[in-house]
């Protein structure tokens, strides 16, 4: 039977090292399940695998789109099978490795089927949303979707803007469109999470920021500027140096944002993971999970 090997977890838990170490062992490739390693844009403020990683194992999903371009969980789902079955003729196992979990989830259970949206509402709520930031955006779905706003992902402005733009646009809650049931896969899969210690994990978070700043996040990030009212530069790392850029925080607190939302970040993926029955939470290492494996 073929094998998906999933290593899941939060920011800076050390999912890239674990799996090119994992898929090293195994002889086969990474299907990347990082909703913005996959455009060519943006690099240093989404701590994108290096030259020399991506030379090591053949990675997709990794700079494989534009930000010019619509991604949803649901292109995601089509392109990762299309992959798996590429990586499955060659190898009998593929390695998937990424923190945004509704990927994950939609290549290994599949998705709900949904009514389309209005395109129209989807913009004008996604520029309202840059006016008028994230408290707007809660107010709205608090008024018009109260059973989403009771929800996990209350604090997750994608999902915020997914769930209102849904409701404008069909009367209904997203809600009540999830049916958590499973598709039937051809493959088997195995589920694990990058357990690191909260405390030791805050502590990677923010020196991976400091090094994200050495290595020019700062001038990354004002190049991608004009370019802030796409949805994929709505994201910590780069949301906080525009307003910078902008007169609204100077740059000491402007990093020092980047370093709190992602840390807030971290806690809402591992909450996520948490809630998930099928994981197996290991330390980060390749050795656990290959030991868990059986091999």
């Amino acid at each position: 039977m073929k094998t998906i090997i999933v290593i899941g977890g939060a920011t800076a838990s050390g999912k890239t090292a674990v799996a090119i170490e994992t898929a090293l062992y195994f002889k086969t490739c990474i299907l990347s399940a990082d909703s913005r390693q996959c455009y060519r844009e943006l690099n240093i403020g989404v701590a994108k695998p290096d030259t020399e990683q991506l030379k090591a194992v053949q990675h997709f999903f990794i700079n494989s789109h534009s930000v010019h371009e619509e991604v949803s969980a649901g292109i995601y789902e089509r392109y990762g099978l299309e992959k798996l079955a590429h990586i499955f003729d060659q190898s009998d196992f593929a390695v998937c490795a990424g923190g945004t979990g509704l990927y994950i989830k939609a290549l290994c259970e599949g998705l709900d089927v949904m009514p389309s949206i209005d395109k129209s509402i989807d913009k004008y709520i996604n520029e309202q949303y840059l006016l008028q930031g994230l408290s707007w955006l809660q107010q709205q779905v608090q008024q018009h979707d109260p059973l989403f706003a009771t929800s996990a992902e209350f604090h997750n402005p994608n999902r915020l803007l997914r769930a209102l733009v849904f409701k404008l646009s069909t009367g209904e809650s997203i809600l009540q469109y999830r049916t958590n049931q499973r598709q039937t896969r051809n493959f088997d899969i195995r589920y694990f999470v990058l357990d690191a210690e909260r405390t030791m994990l805050y502590q990677r978070i923010d020196q991976r920021v400091d090094e994200m700043v050495a290595q020019g996040l700062i001038e990354e990030a004002a190049q991608l500027h004009p370019l802030r009212h796409l949805k994929p530069l709505q994201t910590v790392g780069y949301t906080e140096l525009f307003d910078h850029f902008e007169g609204k925080l100077d740059q000491p607190h402007a990093i020092g944002k980047i370093k709190q939302h992602s840390r807030n970040y971290a806690k809402r993926q591992m909450t996520w993971f948490k809630h998930q029955s099928d994981y197996i939470f290991v330390p980060p290492s390749c050795e656990n999970i290959i030991q868990a494996l059986g091999y």
